[in-house]
């Protein structure tokens, strides 16, 4: 008899053992089974999109910048440079410098801005969810991308033909649906939508298009850089007023390549 309580004592014991075990266990299962996803998870987005760390990079590199440039960059401005795939904006050749801070060739002697101008120039606009905005110089895009999510319509304009048709090709793949392109001279604008909440030009103007500024509407913002090819090229914001007044301020020193003019500019 005493022999079957010694034993059963045992039972209890080891079963009241067990039992303190099995909860630290079955919490440290739980745990890895969380954790195994979302490990998973990561791995493949980073399988998915390999350029999501550079981006990544790229943008607090720009946020660096900004806190030591001319201007604020809004976290709106910047969270959406995080999700634009700059990459898919320039040749193929040139895909591993996509997220270096610098501008690259595209072709027909054109380029895709320097991340941190295109952020600049965008912070300038000030755009807000219901404006309309008119891009001069589509090129590869990349600008109006950047603009899309921030805004209602982009209007883009681009004068060479085979790269608007380009990019217009790769903005609808990418799902950028607000974005609306045409082959046009941008000097003259896009009459038929304005007026415009802002205007953002990409290429160097000789001077301030009077067109341009016609069909921003009061209250409006143009960036534009101002200056000849072999001259000193300067970054302007020009303000309308609610009146219709027109103010210009110099941002800082900039280089772009030449605003291209149709046969008859």
């Amino acid at each position: 008899m005493l022999g079957r309580m010694k034993v059963a004592a045992a039972e209890r014991w080891r079963g009241s053992r067990c039992g303190s075990l099995a909860l630290p266990l079955a919490l440290a299962c739980l745990l890895l089974a969380c954790l195994v996803p979302a490990q998973a998870q990561e791995a493949r987005k980073a399988q998915k999109d390999p350029y999501a760390a550079p981006r990544r990079a790229l943008v607090a590199e720009l946020r660096a910048q900004a806190d030591d440039g001319v201007a604020s960059i809004g976290n709106d401005v910047l969270r959406v440079l995080t999700q634009v795939p700059r990459h898919e904006f320039v040749p193929a050749a040139q895909r591993r410098h996509a997220y270096q801070n610098r501008p690259l060739a595209i072709g027909y002697g054109q380029t895709i801005s320097q991340p941190y101008i295109v952020a600049l120039m965008t912070a300038l606009a000030k755009p807000d969810a219901d404006d309309v905005v008119l891009e001069v110089g589509t090129g590869s895009g990349y600008q109006a991308a950047v603009l899309s999510p921030l805004v209602a319509k982009v209007y883009s304009i681009e004068i060479i033909a085979p790269l608007g048709e380009q990019a217009r090709s790769r903005l609808q793949a990418l799902g950028y649906d607000n974005v609306h392109t045409r082959i046009a001279d941008g000097y003259y604008g896009w009459k038929e939508h304005a007026p415009f909440d802002a205007i953002v030009v990409t290429a160097a103007a000789q001077s301030v298009p009077p067109p341009l500024v016609a069909q921003l509407k009061p209250g409006g913002r143009m960036v534009i850089p101002v200056g000849g090819s072999f001259f000193t090229q300067v970054l302007m914001l020009v303000e309308k007023d609610a009146k219709g007044r027109v103010r210009t301020r110099q941002i800082l020193p900039v280089r772009f390549v030449p605003l291209t003019r149709g046969s008859g500019g």
